[in-house]
């Protein structure tokens, strides 16, 4: 069957069509007919050879992708929350040729839930990475309602997220957006905005002098933000950054394959999407053959929303 790998580390250009085995299926287990696998930065990093150290599969080829949508094809034993004909959502946690960028996969029952009514696979295919990180990022903050998140990243897919979910549980929330971004990150549903770049954390202490309670760090910015938050605040980052230690703060690396199987965490996000609290964004589809074109539109910055690989 077809996948979107590679068969030696490298840049776009490495990614081809590829041939791979079909999974078998298991008790627990469900299959689906890939129609959408979402693109991150995750897949890009995993294309370029960065976790081969950490892959437990040394031969090729690597197949990419941790967000996919389809229609079910077949359920394992023990499998009661889903059926046949049914359009799903799951997060895969990818190494070797197992991965999100193949037109058959088969996952745990754990990590796939229905897709939000009236959505697509398209569309659907970009909740499940992203909406996971921001609610674990949000979960191990545990701020309260009334207290005062910041995000940076905020027009991001991560960040975007993090606004919608963080109004949904009470909490004030500062952003940061370029002026181009300023209306879709006030659509998102922030509080204020300030405009984004090395020095926001002096940004967001203008506003709140004592520091915010929380901030999410969707831009990676790491060290250039801690300012921001107050003594004995908490920080969660993406990419590992796991602070310096000063002034008591709780920094928070998070990493989503820590959620794959938690359904219930899916399915809630799926119903938040049903009732309004979260937006599912596109920006633009490729046809799975296209994938390296797919790859080269993220890496020059500026997407708003997900790019989509179509099988």
């Amino acid at each position: 069957m077809r996948a979107v790998g590679v068969t030696e580390f490298g840049g776009p250009e490495a990614l081809r069509i590829v041939d791979v085995e079909r999974e078998p299926l298991g008790p627990g287990q469900v299959r689906l007919r890939v129609q959408a696998a979402a693109v991150s930065p995750t897949d890009t990093h995993a294309r370029s050879g960065a976790y081969a150290d950490r892959d437990p599969v040394k031969t090729p080829p690597w197949v990419p992708g941790m967000d996919v949508a389809g229609v079910v094809t077949e359920v394992g034993e023990g499998v009661d929350h889903l059926a046949v004909g049914d359009l799903a959502m799951g997060i895969v946690v990818p190494f070797g040729p197992y991965g999100a960028y193949r037109e058959d996969k088969v996952l745990s029952g754990n990590s796939v839930v229905r897709a939000p009514a009236g959505s697509s696979a398209v569309q659907a295919s970009t909740l499940p990475m992203n909406g996971l990180t921001a609610r674990m990022a949000l979960d191990r903050m545990a701020l309260a309602p009334g207290q005062v998140l910041a995000v940076t990243g905020a027009a991001g897919a991560f960040g975007g997220y993090v606004v919608q979910l963080a109004k949904a549980d009470g909490l004030t929330v500062v952003a940061d957006a370029s002026e181009s971004d300023e209306e879709l990150v006030r659509g998102l549903g922030a509080d204020v905005v300030v405009r984004r770049g090395d020095d926001v954390a002096a940004r967001i202490r203008e506003l709140h002098p004592d520091g915010v309670d929380g901030l999410a760090d969707g831009a990676v910015q790491s060290e250039l933000v801690l300012p921001a938050v107050k003594d004995g605040g908490a920080m969660a980052t993406v990419r590992g950054y796991r602070g310096n230690g000063e002034r008591g703060l709780r920094v928070l690396p998070n990493q989503v394959a820590r959620a794959a199987e938690d359904r219930d965490g899916l399915d809630r996000l799926r119903g938040q999407v049903e009732d309004g609290v979260l937006t599912l964004r596109v920006a633009r589809t490729f046809p799975a053959e296209e994938a390296a074109d797919a790859h080269r539109l993220l890496e020059r910055g500026g997407v708003r929303g997900r790019i989509v690989l179509t099988f």
